[in-house]
Formats: structure tokens, C-alpha cells, sequence
């Protein structure tokens, strides 16, 4: 399901909210030491928690600093750069790497460029196989499961894997420096725009000029203009990447999501609460003693609240049996999702969750930018690496209409629709929902996910889903989705105009 921000900021419309790649799981590491977790094996000398009292450990993990030769901007330099990007994380490192391929001046502004991301992403294998970037995962799962309730599991026959974080930037940063990437080790304070440039004026005091400035600091920017209120659903979550003393799960499968509330049995107000604003539990197995558990809304509005989250979970691992010896890493995990795009074209470019990425019905992000990056880099050089350069407000909407065409706005505006529609649904309306979702054609639930089906075949899917669903299923879409439909049309209909 990109930075998370914890605490959340204020409902919208905020100026800022900070979003990641999901789904962007944030803070474990990518490189756990074998010989401290090795399968079947416990470490001594260690605290365990009681059943209700594992959110009182303490997470172990540290900052760490990559050990890279970054080649750094002389900010002395009074010459105009090509493109500036602001961010160097998944995002604005993958742009930088594409854009600078074609000889285009680029330099990355972030104030901590080598610092680990502290966020850890999920994603697809076949996604990131689709790339060339499958040497970026450092474990994989053949199979993903959802547990609808304690008499339906769907397995699902996609491989699902955890993207090693250093693995990525290494080889982002690698690309990066082989085609004269520059860093300034700065905070962005503002950026100002003149007819043909922007002078971007850091926190160091230095100011420098470009022909284009491209966001890629995600939801917490302040430099993208919205023209519609933003009104996201948002994903909330609790996760622990935690050494436990056994788990049920099976180690050759993803858990996708676990939809059961027997945990809530003796907890009849919780239980009451999960029935209209229900939550699921995520978790990756690495081994007997090693799991990833997170517990997630998958979308709400306003949001569930973060104190809800955690004793959900806390009934849940209790019911389940799985006692914590140790938090090794923790997640407080907060995804804006859906809501307006920025308004098309301005004069700052985005990349990433400040540009709309992230999936308005799952939270997943990660891949897609990292599969859209090329794209906009190819506009880039269409405008920047060519001997007539297109600068200024032609160059502001060429890459803007590059990222986001008419039917990619179109499919944004279907997901939209989805995530609107789940927001209606109590409990059981999404276990009925993800029955019958699952129960669809690969091809049309796995495109749906990865945000890669086109306007016909989604118009396709629905049908298919409608048809396959049971009927009290179908009863909540002919009683709960209409007004989001309505919504969706009269959206489409205002971006033709």
C-alpha cells in the first residue's frame, strides 16, 4: 500500500498528507540477520509480551545510512539544470535514473538521500518481473490466500513478494550515478516559477534554476495545487514485523487478507464496531518464528481511528495464539486513497502520491510508479532532450497529459468508483464482495489490481462481478452503488468538456 505520517494529519482538506506505496509497508528491514532469526529458532535474553501487552515492546530496529559515493551539486553553480526532482524516494530516484538515460541534466534534491526508505513495499512478482526489477525481491511467497470467514478461503495462484529496500535504492542509485545524477542534500522551502524556468530556494540557502521541477516528496508536499476539495477515503493500519513463538500460517503463502471477527466473540462492542467498519489482518511468514502481522481498514471516511486499529488487533492475535517475543520493526501506516488528481496541467510536475498514484481502491502504489516513471520520462525527453527545447507552460502540459491521458483518468475515475462503493459496505457486504471478486477470471481481478485493464474490459468486469455475486451481494450494489456511479458519471462527463 511511498512516506507515512504518524500522528495523521487533520481530516481534509489538509494542505499536506504524506502517502506511501502499498502497498507500502512501512518500516522493516529488508535484510534481517540469519543467524539472530533463523527458522525454528528463538533468541535468548529476550522479553516476551503477554497476549495483550506486545504494543508495549519496543522496536529495535535503527536508522541506517547507505554507504554510496552520491556525486553532490556544487550549489555555487549559477547554470540552469534540466530537472530537478524533490524526494529521492522509490519515486523520484526511478524518474531521476529514467530521465538522466537520455543525457538530460538532473539533479535530486532530498535532505537525507542515502537514509534507508522508511517504508518496506508488497507488491506482485509478476509486476515487478514485468519490470526487470525481480532482483529487488528479497522473498517471495508462490501463493496469496483471503480467509472470507471461517468457511471460505480463496487461494489465489499469484506469486506475491517483499521488495528488499536496499536492494532497490542500490541499484536506483547505481543507475543513478552512471548518468551523472547530481544530489543536493537540502529541504525544499519553495519554488518559484518564471516564464521559461523555476528557481527552487532550499533550506541551506541556496537557490537553484531549472526548466522543470518535478514533486516526488509525496502527500506531505506543499508545492501541488489541488482545484477540488480532496476528499480521500484513507487506509489506516497497524503492523509488526515481530519474532514470535508460533504462528498457524502456512509458509508458502501470502495472507492477503483474513476478513474472520471469531476473535471478537467475547468482545461484543469491538465486534459491533467491526460489523460496519471492519478490518482485516495482512501478514507475510517468513518463518516459524518471523511474521509480518498488520491489522488494516482498507478504507474508511473519515478515517478509523488508530486506537481501534490496535485493539482489534490485539483480540485478534490473542484469539489466534500468537504470542510476541519481540518487535523487531512497527508500522503506523496512513494512505490517503482516492480523492481528486492535481490539478492539470501547473507548473510543477509529480511523480508518486502527490501525483495520484496510488490505487483509490487498494493502496498499492509502488509498482505503478515505478512502471509509469518511464513514461514520463520519455514526455521529458520529448520536450527537454531535443534540440528545440519546449519549456514553460507548453512543457507543464505536455508532461502532464503524458502521465495522466484521458483514458488513464477514465480507469482512475472506475477505481475511484470501487474505493467509493467499499465505503458503503458493512462486514459482510465485503466479504460478499471479495467472494465474488476473487471468483472472476485472473485476468480480470489481477488487472484490476495492478491498475493495468481498459475502460472496456473494466465495464467487462463489472458485469462479471455483478453476475457472480450472491444476492444479497447483489442487492447492496443495486442499493449502495448508484450514488457512486452517478458520482463516476458525472465526473467522466466534466473531464470531456
Amino acid at each position: 500500500m511511498g512516506t507515512l505520517l504518524w500522528p495523521p494529519p487533520p481530516p481534509p482538506p489538509p494542505s499536506v498528507i504524506s502517502v506511501s506505496g502499498r502497498r507500502s509497508l512501512s518500516t522493516f528491514p529488508s535484510c534481517l540477520p540469519e543467524n539472530r532469526y533463523s527458522r525454528g529458532k528463538v533468541c535468548s535474553n529476550i522479553q516476551s509480551s503477554k497476549f495483550d501487552s506486545f504494543l508495549d515492546l519496543k522496536p529495535e530496529s535503527k536508522a541506517e545510512l547507505l554507504d554510496f559515493d552520491l556525486r553532490l551539486l556544487d550549489s555555487s553553480c549559477k547554470s540552469c539544470l534540466d530537472v530537478i526532482i524533490i524526494g529521492a524516494g522509490p519515486a523520484g530516484l526511478r524518474l531521476a535514473e529514467q530521465v538522466s538515460r537520455y543525457g538530460i541534466h538532473v539533479c535530486c534534491i532530498d535532505p537525507s538521500p542515502l537514509s534507508m526508505w522508511p517504508n518496506n513495499y508488497g507488491v506482485w512478482v509478476d509486476e515487478f518481473e514485468g519490470l526487470g526489477l525481480e532482483d529487488c525481491l528479497d522473498k517471495t511467497w508462490p501463493m496469496t490466500c483471503v480467509r472470507i470467514d471461517d468457511h471460505r478461503t480463496k487461494y489465489l495462484d499469484r506469486a506475491y513478494g517483499r521488495v528488499s529496500r536496499k536492494r532497490l535504492k542500490m541499484k536506483l542509485l547505481e543507475i543513478c550515478a552512471a548518468h551523472g545524477v547530481q544530489f543536493h542534500k537540502a529541504k525544499v522551502w519553495k519554488v518559484e516559477h518564471q516564464e521559461f524556468e523555476s528557481l527552487v530556494e532550499c533550506d541551506d540557502g541556496s537557490k537553484l534554476r531549472a526548466n522543470l521541477v518535478v514533486d516526488a516528496s509525496g502527500f506531505a508536499s506543499t508545492f501541488i495545487e489541488y482545484d477540488k476539495p480532496r476528499n480521500h477515503g484513507y487506509q489506516i493500519a497497524h503492523g509488526i514485523l515481530a519474532e514470535v513463538d508460533s504462528h498457524p500460517f502456512d509458509l508458502d503463502k501470502m495472507l492477503l487478507m483474513d476478513w474472520r471477527d471469531s476473535h471478537l466473540g467475547n468482545e461484543p462492542y469491538i465486534r459491533a464496531g467491526n460489523s460496519s467498519l471492519p478490518t482485516f489482518l495482512y501478514a507475510m511468514p517468513f518463518n516459524s518464528n518471523l511474521i509480518f502481522l498488520e491489522e488494516t481498514s482498507l478504507v474508511s471516511r473519515p478515517m478509523l481511528s488508530y486506537k481501534e486499529v490496535k485493539r482489534r488487533m490485539v483480540a485478534r492475535l490473542r484469539h489466534l495464539g500468537i504470542r510476541v517475543r519481540r518487535v523487531i520493526e512497527d508500522e503506523k501506516c496512513l494512505i490517503p486513497m482516492g480523492g481528486p488528481l492535481p490539478q492539470i496541467p501547473q507548473s510543477v510536475m509529480a511523480i508518486g502520491g502527490t501525483a495520484g498514484l496510488v490505487h483509490p481502491s487498494t493502496g498499492y502504489m509502488v509498482a505503478k510508479t515505478m512502471a509509469l516513471a518511464p513514461v514520463l520520462a520519455e514526455t521529458i525527453r520529448e520536450c527537454l532532450g531535443s534540440s528545440r527545447m519546449i519549456r514553460g507552460k507548453p512543457l507543464h502540459h505536455r508532461v502532464w497529459n503524458g502521465l495522466w491521458p484521458s483514458e488513464r483518468r477514465f480507469t482512475r475515475e472506475f477505481y475511484s468508483f470501487g474505493m467509493e462503493t467499499l465505503l458503503k459496505l458493512d462486514l459482510n457486504g465485503t466479504r460478499g464482495f471479495f467472494d465474488a471478486f476473487f471468483d472472476l477470471d485472473p485476468y480480470y481481478w489481477q488487472g484490476f489490481l495492478s491498475s493495468r485493464l481498459s475502460p472496456r474490459e473494466l465495464a467487462l468486469l463489472s458485469l462479471s462481478l455483478f453476475g457472480r455475486a450472491s444476492n444479497p451481494s447483489r442487492f447492496d450494489i443495486i442499493t449502495k452503488c448508484p450514488a457512486p456511479l452517478v458520482k463516476m458519471m458525472g465526473k467522466l462527463a466534466f473531464e470531456t468538456i
